[in-house]
């Protein structure tokens, strides 16, 4: 295998992904930067490729200001927040029970505590939307503040590296809200009843994005699908996450564009595992959903390359004689070890479906979600371009193995 040559599409690869401007946020100009490179990369093979448009919002916002009398306090605003600009009572909520017995109609809504220890699911979010998420939502909605402020601590495990984090992310929630730190929180807590400005320069953007699918044998009557995600959560350059994973895919499809077996390749760029309305995902779905009992194998890559730790390959609803072909391929590449299984990627789709599914991601995923995920630290220079490679060259010959 050509070694050198493939480590210096990787670097040329990750690099570029990570330098469009804004950056690879699902509907903005970056993003379509970034897959229109996909495409136009893989078409170059030889793959057919479909990058159908599907709409999506993108935002753009200013600055934004939370004043009492003599103070004024470190606030961001929400993605995908409305802007306003308002003066009112400031109301204080812990609990679900709570903002029940809470009215805060025409007021500004501080939430803190236990009602923020998770970051809200999307209420059209359609794969996993606990019923107490939505209902601390139904009745935000029915109490109608002029506006929402939420005190996050930090949590790696939902959030990543971000802190604060935002418990709102959600085009289709329309009261205008941003966040802040918990120790913010406490020093607000403490002037509840006094009367605050609540300030936002936030304006929604109708937008399209799209996945970008490549195929080889189209008519082929079984396929194997491998993904990525290509988009980028906002103001990161989503080096690891997912830069990666999609520099593998690029990879993986010059490897295999000589591929001459009796099934379909499918190498998909999905749009928007980062975005609140996982826009590509269900446009996957509704467009292909119908095709899955086609699929012998999905694999979905997702922050691989990290410069510490090896690549972790997992199994979902694999019949045994599928996973012990898939270890006996992996056994040859010294930087693959078997993990643990992880259910928040794009693979979920598939698994859920009971599609024989392969996951890659970081030995030391839960490291980089404690430091750089989701923030500007996620970098090209904490990958590794050369893990890249292998693990192209492990799905190679998975699939030339199948």
């Amino acid at each position: 295998m050509k070694l050198d040559y493939y480590a210096a599409k990787a670097q040329y690869y990750l690099n570029t992904l990570c330098c469009v401007k804004p950056n690879r946020r699902t509907g903005s100009t970056g993003n379509r930067d970034a897959t229109s490179l996909f495409a136009n990369t893989i078409q170059s093979y030889g793959y057919d490729v479909d990058a159908t448009p599907f709409g999506c919002l993108d935002y753009v916002h200013g600055d934004s200001l939370l004043a009492g009398a003599d103070n004024t306090y470190e606030v961001y605003i929400s993605p995908y927040s409305l802007g306003c600009d308002v003066s009112a009572e400031l109301i204080v909520v812990t609990t679900l029970e709570e903002l029940k017995n809470t009215s805060c109609e025409g007021k500004i809504l501080l939430m803190l505590g236990e009602i923020c220890s998770e970051q809200l699911m999307p209420k059209n979010f359609v794969f996993y939307n606990p019923e107490h998420h939505q209902k601390i939502i139904s009745l935000l909605e029915s109490r109608q503040p002029s506006g929402i402020i939420t005190a996050t601590e930090r949590n790696p495990d939902q959030v990543g590296a971000l802190y604060p984090a935002p418990l709102i992310v959600d085009g289709d929630i329309d009261i205008p809200s941003i966040y802040c730190t918990d120790s913010v929180g406490e020093e607000l807590a403490s002037l509840s009843e006094e009367i605050f400005q609540l300030k936002i320069n936030a304006q929604r953007l109708a937008s399209t994005a799209c996945n970008v699918i490549g195929r080889l044998n189209l008519d082929a009557s079984d396929k194997v699908v491998i993904t990525a995600h290509i988009d980028a959560y906002e103001d990161t350059p989503g080096a690891s996450d997912n830069a990666s994973g999609t520099v593998v895919l690029l990879l993986l499809a010059d490897m295999l564009s000589d591929f001459g077996g009796d099934y379909c390749i499918e190498i998909a760029a999905f749009n928007g595992e980062d975005h609140y309305s996982a826009g590509g995902q269900m446009d996957y779905l509704n467009r292909y959903g119908s095709e899955f009992d086609r699929i012998r194998l999905a694999v979905n890559v997702d922050d691989v390359g990290y410069t510490k730790g090896r690549t972790a390959y997992s199994f979902y609803e694999c019949p045994p004689q599928v996973e012990q072909r898939a270890e006996d391929v992996f056994h040859r590449f010294d930087g693959l070890i078997r993990g643990e299984q992880w259910f928040n990627g794009d693979h979920m789709i598939f698994a859920q479906s009971q599609v024989p599914t392969v996951a890659f991601t970081s030995e030391c995923m839960p490291e980089l979600m404690r430091t750089v995920t989701h923030t500007p630290l996620d970098t090209p220079d904490i990958i590794d371009s050369s893990k890249l490679v292998e693990a192209a060259a492990s799905l190679d010959t998975l699939v030339r193995s199948l």
